[in-house]
């Protein structure tokens, strides 16, 4: 089994986090990332595209979260529920290995909700 993140994808998440809570703390704003990491549901619709980790919490991801519902949104997931969903024949939440960011999470998040979903 493939781990939901590399070694290197949790440091660049973790520094994500790190960076927009120093952010918050100081004025409130914080930085548009680019995607980290793509996760999928290889037998349904569901796709979380991730920018950051909670530095208070390690299992709190942010990113753009699409259920397959037609209403994709920006908000928080735990990874380890994440890890522990099985779907048939003991399927598991993947990791997209080709995935390649070509904007930021808040272009992907317009264009997801102008579409009623993540086309990543």
């Amino acid at each position: 089994m493939i781990p939901l993140l590399t070694d290197c994808q949790h440091a660049r998440m973790l520094a994500n986090g790190r960076a927009n809570a120093e952010r918050m703390a100081e004025d409130g704003n914080t930085q548009d990332f680019w995607p980290v990491v793509k996760l999928f549901c290889p037998w349904g619709a569901a796709t979380w595209l991730l920018t950051e980790i909670d530095p208070e919490d390690e299992d709190i991801a942010f990113g753009l979260c699409d259920l397959g519902f037609g209403c994709p949104e920006l908000g928080s997931v735990r990874l380890s529920e994440l890890v522990a969903i099985r779907g048939p024949a003991g399927l598991t939440i993947e990791r997209d290995l080709h995935f390649k960011p070509t904007k930021s999470l808040t272009a992907y998040a317009a264009e997801a909700n102008e579409h009623g979903r993540i086309s990543a």
